[in-house]
Formats: C-alpha cells, sequence, structure tokens
C-alpha cells in the first residue's frame, strides 16, 4: 500500500505535510507506505528538524508547483514536473495507490478526472463531505461541486456510492438515503428532484427515506443526503461559515467544533479507480495526518471495489 503525498500543496507546505506526516506515523502501528512528492531537498531538511523516521518513507522529486490562482488545466499541461501532475502519472500508471494533496483543487479535479479511470458505468465522479448531526453521529453529503448540473441517473449513482462510503468508512449499517429537496411530499421540488425520486424509490441498493429538507440536513434523518453540486456546494460553504462565525464570537460549543474540517482531512473524490483526496488550501498538521488515515482506510476496506460491485 502506498499513499502518495503532495508536498508542495497547501498554503503551509511542505512544513505542514511533514509535520501532519509525524503525527501519522507515531499514531498507526502498521503505516502506509507514504510517497512523498515535492522538492526533495526541502522536504528533507524539513524531516531532519522534526526527526521524523524515514523508514516508511520514499522521495519523487518535482521541479514545478501549481499555484492556487492558476487556471487547472492549462497549468497540467504547461507544468507536467509539478507536484501535482506527477502524482497523477505515478497513481495512474500503479506507482502508487492513492493520492492526497491541499494544492490547487481545480487541478485535483481535473487530474482526478482525466487522469484516472472512472469506475465502470460511472457517469460522472462526485465529491463529498462529512455532515456532523446533532445526536452526535455523521452523515454524508454529495455532490458538493463537480457537478453542477446533474441527471436524474447520475444522483442515483451518488446514493449508491455514498451508501457504499457510509458503511465502510462511517461505519453505518443500513445508511438511509434522503433526496434534498423543498418538500417532503413525493413529486415536489423541481424538475430534476422529480424525475430521481422514482429512480432512488426503486433503487434495492440503498435505503431509500424520501425527501429531506434544509431543516433536515443536521439531524439523524437521513445518512446520506444526494444533491446535484450547485446545492450541495452552497450547504458545505454555509456549513464551514457556522465553524467560522462560532470562532469569531467566540462560542464554545462541543457540536460546533465537530464542524472543524481538519477533524474529517480532506475530499474524497467518489467514482475513480483508486482513491483521490483533496484537501483544504490552509491545511494543517492534522488535516494531513487526517488525509492519510483516509486514504489508508479506503484502501484497506477496498472502498473502491465495493463502489464497483454495487453500481454493476
Amino acid at each position: 500500500m502506498i499513499i502518495g503525498i503532495d508536498m508542495m500543496g497547501g498554503d503551509y507546505a511542505p512544513l505542514e505535510a511533514v509535520k501532519g506526516i509525524s503525527l501519522y506515523l507515531s499514531g498507526h502501528r502498521i503505516p502506509a507506505s507514504l510517497m512523498l512528492i515535492g522538492d526533495k531537498t526541502k522536504i528533507e531538511t524539513l524531516l531532519a528538524e522534526h526527526k521524523v523516521p524515514l523508514d516508511h518513507l520514499k522521495f519523487v522529486h518535482a521541479d514545478q508547483v501549481i499555484d492556487m490562482q492558476e487556471h487547472p488545466t492549462r497549468a497540467l499541461k504547461e507544468k507536467k514536473q509539478s507536484s501535482i501532475a506527477i502524482g497523477f502519472h505515478l497513481l495512474a500508471t500503479g506507482k502508487m495507490d492513492a493520492f492526497i494533496s491541499a494544492g490547487n483543487t481545480g487541478a485535483m479535479l481535473v487530474g482526478a478526472l482525466f487522469s484516472m479511470k472512472a469506475l465502470e458505468g460511472v457517469i460522472r465522479p462526485a465529491i463529498s463531505t462529512i455532515v456532523p448531526k446533532v445526536n452526535g453521529g455523521t452523515g454524508l453529503l454529495l455532490d458538493v461541486g463537480l457537478n453542477a448540473d446533474c441527471k436524474p441517473e447520475q444522483l442515483n449513482q451518488f446514493a449508491i456510492m455514498g451508501s457504499v462510503y457510509a458503511q465502510l468508512i462511517l461505519g453505518i449499517e443500513n445508511p438511509k438515503t434522503g433526496l434534498i429537496n423543498v418538500g417532503e411530499e413525493e413529486g415536489k421540488g423541481n424538475l430534476l428532484a422529480q424525475a430521481a425520486y422514482p429512480l432512488l424509490k426503486e433503487n434495492k441498493h440503498i435505503n431509500f427515506c424520501g425527501n429531506i429538507e434544509g431543516r433536515d440536513i443536521f439531524t439523524g434523518k437521513a445518512d446520506v443526503m444526494v444533491c446535484e453540486g450547485f446545492t450541495g456546494n452552497i450547504i458545505l460553504k454555509m456549513a464551514e461559515s457556522l465553524y467560522d462565525i462560532s470562532h469569531h464570537r467566540q462560542v464554545k460549543d462541543e457540536y460546533f467544533e465537530r464542524f472543524n474540517f481538519e477533524n474529517y482531512g480532506g475530499t474524497p473524490v467518489l467514482g475513480v479507480a483508486k482513491p483521490v483526496i483533496i484537501g483544504h488550501g490552509i491545511s494543517g498538521a492534522k488535516a494531513f495526518m487526517n488525509m492519510i488515515h483516509l486514504a489508508q482506510l479506503m484502501l484497506g476496506k477496498n472502498v473502491m471495489q465495493k463502489m464497483k460491485e454495487e453500481l454493476a
């Protein structure tokens, strides 16, 4: 098991990536092998400064970095020696089994879509996010930005992929799947929701609980919540703002603390052949540690193969 890490991606790279690796290695009895992609001299200097053991580490030098503001497709074409471009080449050619980065989100999405094979039958991959529930549990929301416009069949596939992820990674047995809508009754919503409802209702691979409204997102009504990426991204950014507001107003509340993205690491791309995990640009050591842990967990539980079987 080899997990590749873009060491140059993120506002605080490569320092926070190195610190995250240190946390990961010290907290896992059987750590995965890590392939560190980036400026080898800088990385080795930081590893030495933080006394990080090298037993499970491999290095691939990258001369270039794709900056946050660069155009994703153009950057990947023009910067073939960047840490992200090299990472996807290594992933696609079987040199590593998963890839994580807190770098240019657009470049990571383009790389995942065009460098990696989609699972057989998948119309379009999706990106998901963890949603903290007020009852102490967690839910999964998808899509949260990759597909602003969707077909009903895509939402049906998102439901299957989300259910598999919720079972294997979140540990939810027989997760309830809800369609985000403007009302609970069947037949409500726009054309997409109206057409997706019967597909979800007839889908034997999921436990469909019907429509859910915005007020249900943070409750336990559904474990997997499905929508197109336009709506999902708005919900995601609103949820992120709750955490920011609580900190700005110095509100000490255990529930709002669970909105801290570093607790979950990054966002997995669901529907591609191998785990690709995208981190926030301001990721710190804890986020990097959790991204590596998530990649190891996804590989260990063979999440992608299970999705392929359920989608077949």
